[in-house]
């Protein structure tokens, strides 16, 4: 099939970018780069290949392999997949409640209402998630390293982005405010110094927080003090100047996608092979959401 989204081949470990024609293994939701899957198909024992069934461009899949026998699987995840969960649970719990309110008026009622922004919220939420995430998909490969919509364990918070690169882990929170992102900076010689995020009027200082909190879960799921952690805050739709208009605040970078892309392919000492094993590391730690 045509991948839908960016992944990396089990077998090789080479990314897969999307609209790339691949084969996706549906029991582990793995991927298998053509070259791969013509390689272990020809492999496999002459009495199992009548089990092989699944072809893409005339290339046999290979045969599923036992429980016991799958590798770890480490999804690359699908971007705001929770946050577009959330919003249709919520407008349907709506649409239920109002319909058994008003069992003849109900229907006219949702088609004259809109939704609460408490739901709205996790519309546009999600829909600043997909749009980064198709940019960094874009991205992808055996330099950049992409995962989505991470579930951090025993709660019922999620990273929206992780990326491992040359020059190391970015832990990216996407948002979709308006606004133009500033840091107003408080306090001094006789008080407490303090930083604030604010976008427009909003004062988002919070978001940072997150971010921090964020990145240093990511940190003790790498092991190595020898790998640089960043934290982003990526506002997609924001009031961005012509000119600069990126700052850090408290170590955590706020910037914009194509900003970030920039800083995802720098040059860093992190090696190719090093990269692949983060990645497995955090996928592994941080399930797909």
């Amino acid at each position: 099939m045509r991948l839908r989204y960016a992944g990396v081949c089990r077998a090789c470990a080479t990314g897969v970018p999307a609209g790339t024609t691949a084969v996706y293994e549906k029991d582990t939701r793995t991927v298998l780069c053509l070259t791969c899957a013509a390689t272990l198909t020809h492999a496999a024992p002459a009495d199992r290949l009548h089990e092989v069934d699944r072809t893409v461009d005339g290339i046999p899949a290979p045969p599923p392999k036992s429980p016991e026998c799958r590798p770890p699987v480490y999804l690359d995840g699908v971007a705001g997949a929770s946050a577009r969960r959330e919003h249709e649970r919520r407008r349907q719990a709506r649409e239920q409640r109002v319909r058994e309110r008003h069992p003849k008026l109900g229907g006219l009622i949702l088609a004259l209402s809109d939704d609460p922004q408490s739901t709205t919220a996790w519309a546009a939420g999600a829909h600043g998630e997909e749009r980064l995430g198709r940019r960094l998909d874009g991205l992808a490969g055996p330099e950049v390293r992409v995962l989505h919509d991470r579930r951090i364990p025993g709660t019922r918070a999620n990273i929206d982005h992780l990326v491992v690169t040359r020059s190391g882990v970015y832990v990216v929170d996407a948002k979709r405010y308006r606004g133009r992102p500033q840091r107003r900076v408080e306090g001094g010689l006789l008080s407490p110094r303090t930083e604030k995020l604010l976008v427009g009027r909003r004062d988002c200082t919070r978001l940072v927080d997150g971010v921090l909190k964020q990145v240093e879960l990511a940190r003790q799921a790498v092991g190595d003090p020898s790998v640089a952690l960043h934290g982003v805050l990526c506002f997609v739709e924001a009031d961005w100047p012509l000119v600069g208009g990126d700052f850090t605040t408290r170590g955590v970078q706020v910037l914009w996608p194509k900003r970030l892309a920039s800083r995802l392919t720098a040059a860093g000492p992190v090696s190719e092979t090093h990269i692949s094993t983060i990645w497995q590391r955090l996928g592994a730690a941080f399930p797909p959401a």
